[in-house]
Formats: structure tokens, C-alpha cells, sequence
């Protein structure tokens, strides 16, 4: 595990609650053990990093009551039940309550273990989209995860809002290295399957037999995982590359898709990565298929197409690498402000991001130029770059948006630091700031 998920044990029976917290500690989990069921609601909050394993029966409060206060606070907490011969039936009517699963006295160790990774993992994942939810109700967190104040970025949190509250399945279509795989997390965090599982799968990482397997089993016997389909169910399942599918799977695929019924229990997002020239999606994929996966549609802009949110990225990409490496992040001038706004960018912002490093790492040796990276990167460019152009006017805005928010980023939202060194008076920088919608408190 990627890092030690909280378990909380609850048992009336002193030695049973030792034994299950001893043996899943050396199992890899931060236990903690109560002795009833009212001393644990009070530290199980809705955003509790873990899961429950409880006795059902119990004095006081029993594990039945204690379940439905649980699923109230918080229905995607796995609780895993653990009943004695006669409670069976009741733990079924547990399990219909919302409880991941039970477990019948005596029951085997290395079972508990195995029913309390999985359920480790489900719950990982539905704090993890619960997180992202809140942030993309945030504008300000939203903004963060997709950065940018061009129209085309506009356009594309809007239709992941739009999208995220629909039940269809979702094709989201671009280029290479725009955040497809993001925006799918987006678009899960945005609807009513938020909380749920999210498992992504790549399509294209698999020769066909171990593709059947890993999408709907039966996995190898060394395996623990679920099979994605299964892991998915009643939550978002990714399909990157989607037209890398086979055949034979697709038929597959369309034969799970007509048993989903409508609204469909668990959400397909596919994301095509389509390169050829000419072809598309809906080329590589049967038309059946294609047209319920296409239900809804979404395409992510490429970077060339987003305008100063360009110099943004840059400017985040090496502020957060002059962090890692210990040292200054590179001034960008005028000219090479240019020439970053009018490069061709066929990696998109995966490519920004490593010419970002590059950067970094150059200043930090003292050598080089960013031009010359540049020029590295993009053959057909020249020092002073004559691809489509635009209005001078919006290279010089793009520029001194970007001057203003690096001085104001590096001096923590100083107004006074970024009036010294710009050598402007206060209006003139608060009706930049202004017109630029940069926000002080941004800074801080």
C-alpha cells in the first residue's frame, strides 16, 4: 500500500480486538481498537482516512445500529462485519444496509487481510475523488488543478461541470500530453459518482488475452485485484486509448454495455489518443460500440490554443522545479515570452512541463538560453519566429500579465516589493491586476 491506511476495530471482546489489530498491523495497516460502538463514533468522523471492521454483536449500541449511524455520516466508508454462526442472516441484511462485507467466526487471517485490502483501496480512491470534488467546487482549487484564463479553458471546466452531473458515458478526444486523464478525473469528481471507485485502465498496455482478464477476469491466482470491471461497478471506469481495443473485447465491452441498462450502474470514460493522420475514433472502433461510448462528448484544447495560459504553465512548471532543485527559477524576456507563445507545442503541456525542468536545471548550471532550448525542441522555429502571428498588443498583455504575476508570486503578494521592482505607482498596478483578474490573496 502506498501508505498505511487507519483501520478501527470494534469489539467488545478485549482479546478478539487484540488479535485482529495485531495481526492486520503486521499486515501493513495503522490500527486503533475501541471497546464499543458509541466510544468509536466519536472518532469516526465522514472523512475518516480508513476503514471499520466490527463485532455485530455487541452490548450497548450493537454493530447493526452502528452501521446505519456510520453509512448516514458518510455511505462509502467500507465497514466489514464479523458475525457469529447464527448472525448470518443478519449480516446479510447488513451488507443490503451498505457494509463492504462480513466475515463468519472462526474466521481465516489471511481472508481479514485480504477483504481489508480491498476494501483499503476502494476507500483510497473515494477520498481521493471526494478531494478533487471539493476542489473543483472551489473556483479558486479548481483553477489550480486546470490552470488557465483562456476562453478555450473556460469552455472546458464548464462542459466538465455540465458533463459530470449527466449519466451518459463520456469519449473525451486530443491531442497528446493535453491532461485527458485529468479532466476524466474531473468529470468524476464532478457528478453524482463522486466518492465512488475510479479505476483507469489502459487499453493499449495489454496484448489481448491478459486485456480480457484484466477487464473482466478471471484474474491469475497471484493477483488481488478485482477485475476492472467489477472494481469499477457503481463508479467511473477509464478506458485510456480506447481505439487500441480489440475486436474480439469490443464485442465484449458492448455485451457489459447493453447489461448496464439506463441510466448505466457504472460510467465509461473513454479517452482516445488517436495520432494517424485522417483517422479518428470513431474509424478504429465498431460503430455500435463507438456510438454508446460517444454518448457525450468532450475535446480537451491543445496548448497551441490556449494563448497566455502558456506562459501561466510556465511560469507555475518552473517555480515548482526551482523549488525542487534548490534554486532560482529562470526570468523569461519579452522575446522569449514570444517565442513560447508562438512555438508549435505537439507535446502540449507534457512537453512544457519538460522543457520547464530543462529550464531550471539550465539556470542553475548558468548556461544556455531558453531560446535555444526551444529551438532544440521545435526544428521549423527561428530566433526571431514567423508562424501565425497576432496582434502586437496581445503579446504585450500576454507578457505583462506574466511579469506581474511572477513579481507578485515571488514577493508573496507584497504590493509594496512589486511596486519597487516593477517601478509602478499603486493604481496603475491595481488596474493591471484588474484587468488581468490576478488577486492578491492568490499570492499570500
Amino acid at each position: 500500500m502506498p501508505s498505511a491506511m487507519k483501520i478501527a476495530i470494534v469489539d467488545d471482546e478485549r482479546d478478539m480486538r487484540q488479535s485482529i489489530s495485531q495481526w492486520l498491523a503486521l499486515s501493513g495497516f495503522d490500527t486503533e481498537t475501541f471497546a464499543s460502538a458509541e466510544d468509536a463514533l466519536r472518532q469516526l468522523g465522514p472523512d475518516y482516512p480508513g476503514i471499520v471492521v466490527t463485532d455485530i454483536r455487541m452490548p450497548g449500541m450493537d454493530g447493526m445500529q452502528f452501521l446505519r449511524k456510520l453509512m448516514g455520516s458518510d455511505s462509502t466508508l467500507p465497514v466489514i462485519m464479523i458475525t457469529g454462526h447464527g448472525d448470518v442472516p443478519m449480516a446479510v441484511e447488513a451488507m443490503r444496509l451498505g457494509a463492504y462485507d462480513f466475515l463468519e467466526k472462526p474466521f481465516n487471517p489471511d481472508r481479514m487481510t485480504e477483504l481489508a485490502k480491498k476494501a483499503a483501496q476502494k476507500r483510497r480512491l473515494a477520498l481521493d475523488a471526494r478531494s478533487l470534488r471539493r476542489d473543483l467546487s472551489d473556483g479558486g482549487n479548481l483553477m489550480k488543478k486546470l490552470i488557465g484564463t483562456s476562453p478555450a479553458m473556460d469552455r472546458l471546466r464548464e462542459d466538465i461541470l455540465d458533463l459530470g452531473q449527466a449519466d451518459g458515458h463520456v469519449l473525451i478526444e486530443g491531442e497528446t500530453g493535453t491532461g485527458k486523464t485529468l479532466v476524466a478525473h474531473a468529470l468524476h469528481a464532478a457528478g453524482n459518482r463522486a466518492g465512488r471507485s475510479f479505476v483507469t485502465l489502459s487499453c493499449a498496455a495489454f496484448e489481448e488475452d491478459a486485456l480480457v482478464r484484466r477487464l473482466f477476469g478471471p484474474v491469475a491466482p497471484d493477483e488481488s485485484h478485482l477485475p476492472a470491471i467489477e472494481q469499477a461497478r457503481g463508479g467511473t471506469l477509464v478506458l485510456e486509448d480506447v481505439e487500441a481495443l480489440p475486436d474480439t473485447v469490443q464485442a465484449r465491452m458492448l455485451t457489459a454495455l447493453n447489461e448496464e441498462g439506463t441510466p448505466p450502474e457504472t460510467r465509461i470514460v473513454a479517452i482516445s489518443n488517436m495520432q494517424d493522420e485522417g483517422r479518428t475514433c470513431e474509424d478504429a472502433l465498431r460503430p455500435d460500440l463507438f456510438y454508446r461510448l460517444a454518448s457525450l462528448r468532450l475535446t480537451v484544447p491543445p496548448l497551441r490554443a490556449r494563448g497566455e495560459d502558456i506562459l501561466t504553465l510556465f511560469a507555475r512548471f518552473t517555480e515548482q522545479f526551482a523549488e525542487d532543485y534548490g534554486c532560482d527559477a529562470p526570468q523569461v524576456s519579452a522575446q522569449e515570452a514570444t517565442q513560447l507563445l508562438q512555438a508549435p507545442w505537439p507535446g502540449n503541456v507534457r512537453q512544457l512541463f519538460n522543457m520547464a525542468e530543462r529550464a531550471v536545471l539550465q539556470t542553475r548550471r548558468g548556461t544556455g538560453t531558453l531560446t535555444s532550448l526551444l529551438m532544440s525542441d521545435h526544428d521549423e522555429m527561428q530566433p526571431v519566429m514567423t508562424t501565425e502571428g497576432k496582434p502586437l498588443k496581445e503579446y504585450v498583455e500576454a507578457f505583462e500579465r506574466m511579469l506581474i504575476d511572477n513579481t507578485m508570486r515571488r514577493h508573496k503578494g507584497s504590493v509594496q516589493a512589486v511596486m519597487d521592482e516593477l517601478c509602478l505607482p499603486r493604481r496603475t498596478l491595481n488596474e493591471k491586476m484588474a484587468k488581468y483578474s490576478l488577486q492578491r490573496s492568490d499570492y499570500i
